[in-house]
């Protein structure tokens, strides 16, 4: 039976909550909603109930810091099991992964850090990288269906960032950021847009600055990576360019689970 996944980073659930966003939610048919820079606890969003009217589960890891990060998974499959966290208390306080798992697939909803502030927080985004893929490696040995979706935080190639050359030092588009990528997708994932549409220019995120969105100078940040044992379940992968509440744009999935 196909199901439907979006990933969106809303910049402020409240936030996106006040342009709409729910209003979105009931136009569209979505079995698992996933979340990333939720920027509350779950009792200062006054929609949980509207979203468990329209038949969603919810679960929820916030960081600890108020108004900072976090994600939350919005399921109109009950899942068989919800781990909020990966285990390591530097990346948990943050709010970064929460897993759900639904018979023998799980679906990753993961927030990955940002080192666009300084070299301190582009050292830890490193760290997270390497750490995140270790933890996965050891993960999929339980769980060998993954599908990890969320804010990767970083442009994979040239196709996936309107200036490249321009961006070759910004982060996001570090070298030793798209090797990770690289790695990751040479190491048992597939970038699901990418698989079905190889040369297609879609973007997830434009900066606010200078009419960048309506000018689509934008990045692809946004991912859903699927374990190999899943690409060919891969029925549709795309951005929803359209749709503003934030400065992401929601992306989608459909696959045959």
């Amino acid at each position: 039976m196909p199901k439907t996944i979006v990933s969106y980073n809303v910049n402020g659930i409240r936030a996106a909550l006040n342009k709409g966003l729910l209003d979105w939610v009931k136009a569209n048919d979505i079995d698992i909603f996933c979340v990333q820079e939720t920027k509350a606890q779950p009792e200062q969003v006054d929609a949980r109930s509207e979203f468990e009217a329209l038949g969603y589960e919810q679960h929820w890891h916030s960081a600890e810091k108020k108004g900072y990060s976090g994600v939350a998974t919005f399921s109109r499959i009950e899942p068989d099991d919800v781990v909020i966290g990966c285990g390591m208390e530097q990346y948990d306080r943050e709010g970064r992964i929460l897993r759900t798992d639904y018979g023998d697939w799980s679906v990753l909803n993961c927030y990955f850090p940002s080192g666009t502030t300084g070299d301190i927080r582009q050292g830890f985004k490193m760290e997270f990288l390497a750490d995140f893929h270790s933890w996965v490696k050891e993960l999929r040995k339980e769980r060998p269906k993954l599908i990890i979706v969320g804010d990767y935080n970083i442009a994979h190639t040239e196709i996936d960032i309107h200036d490249p050359v321009g961006n070759k030092k910004s982060s996001g588009f570090l070298p030793e950021e798209r090797e990770w990528m690289s790695q990751w997708f040479d190491n048992g994932f597939v970038d699901a847009f990418r698989h079905l549409n190889p040369d297609k220019v879609e973007y997830s995120w434009w900066t606010y600055r200078a009419g960048a969105r309506k000018k689509n100078k934008g990045w692809r940040i946004d991912y859903q990576s699927v374990t190999e044992n899943l690409k060919d379940k891969l029925l549709e992968a795309y951005q929803m360019t359209d749709v503003v509440h934030s400065d992401h744009c929601p992306v989608y999935m459909k696959i045959a689970l």
